[in-house]
């Protein structure tokens, strides 16, 4: 499950943060969709790694955001021009 994913990535060992995860979770979703990223079903490694990047960077107040944020906006260009993961329609025409 994606929130085991999460709460990994930052760190957490029991489910007292999971609202605040699954908040993060889907705002990650939609911050990668309003880019125009498609996120698969079933969310792939890609995907998941980007989300688990976003929640890390969102959650408490880490000592290395900057590093979290541009590792996470890389990931989310990355993913947004990727044909696999984008659903342009035709471009032709």
């Amino acid at each position: 499950m994606l929130i085991d994913d999460v709460r990994l990535a930052c760190r957490v060992t029991t489910t007292t943060f999971d609202n605040e995860l699954n908040r993060l979770i889907g705002s990650a979703k939609k911050d990668l969709e309003v880019a125009g990223v498609v996120i698969p079903d079933p969310i792939d490694d890609i995907v998941t790694t980007a989300i688990c990047t976003y929640c890390r960077m969102n959650f408490g107040n880490p000592d290395n955001y900057d590093k979290l944020k541009s590792s996470y906006d890389e990931q989310k260009a990355q993913l947004s021009m990727a044909s696999g993961y984008t659903d342009w329609g035709d471009i032709d025409g």
